[in-house]
């Protein structure tokens, strides 16, 4: 059984997320780092963070695949876990189903993205967090090279974890 801290049961019981659901959960709890990095900016402009070594790891894989001529850039980086409770929260308010966003948003204290080490990435041509970015000659260098860096494809298609395929979710695994 996980055990969560008592501020994150609280917060997630407010979104309607149980302790049962949690205790289920087939991700890991992931907590927020001690130390993040600003990184450049992300497509949309707003400004990143990682660990600095996922930041390194990231850059020398940025420029690998442009020597190659392959564009990749940051769509999403670090969030915070009261910024996934913001997020759907939101969703909620819109009128979507709460186990509809958990298929394709994690619980608070569940992202990968919580740790620092998860980046979503984008190419040229091809609308963000779309399941066509597997088509793109960026999807396919990064299956080929991303290891190289220490990264990997978090959510293949059918993966344990129960949450839907996302073929731009990379996370940095060295350490």
């Amino acid at each position: 059984m996980k055990t969560l801290p008592v501020d994150l049961v609280s917060s997630n019981a407010v979104l309607g997320i149980t302790e049962s659901f949690t205790s289920a959960c087939k991700l890991p709890l992931c907590l927020e780092p001690v130390r993040l990095v600003e990184t450049e900016l992300d497509f949309y402009g707003r400004p990143q963070r990682l660990t600095p070594e996922c930041f390194i790891a990231w850059t020398a894989m940025k420029q690998a695949a442009a020597a190659q001529e392959v564009s990749i850039f940051l769509i999403s980086a670090f969030r915070s876990i009261e910024y996934q409770h913001q997020l759907i929260a939101k969703k909620l308010a819109n009128g979507q189903q709460l186990d509809d966003i958990l298929m394709v948003n994690a619980a608070p204290g569940f992202s990968e993205h919580h740790t620092g080490r998860a980046i979503d990435i984008g190419t040229l041509n091809c609308d963000a967090l779309v399941e066509e970015f597997e088509k793109t000659t960026a999807f396919q260098w990064l299956e080929i090279n991303a290891k190289d860096y220490g990264f990997s494809l978090s959510y293949p298609r059918n993966n344990t974890f129960g949450i839907a395929y996302e073929p731009w979710h990379w996370c940095f695994k060295k350490s």
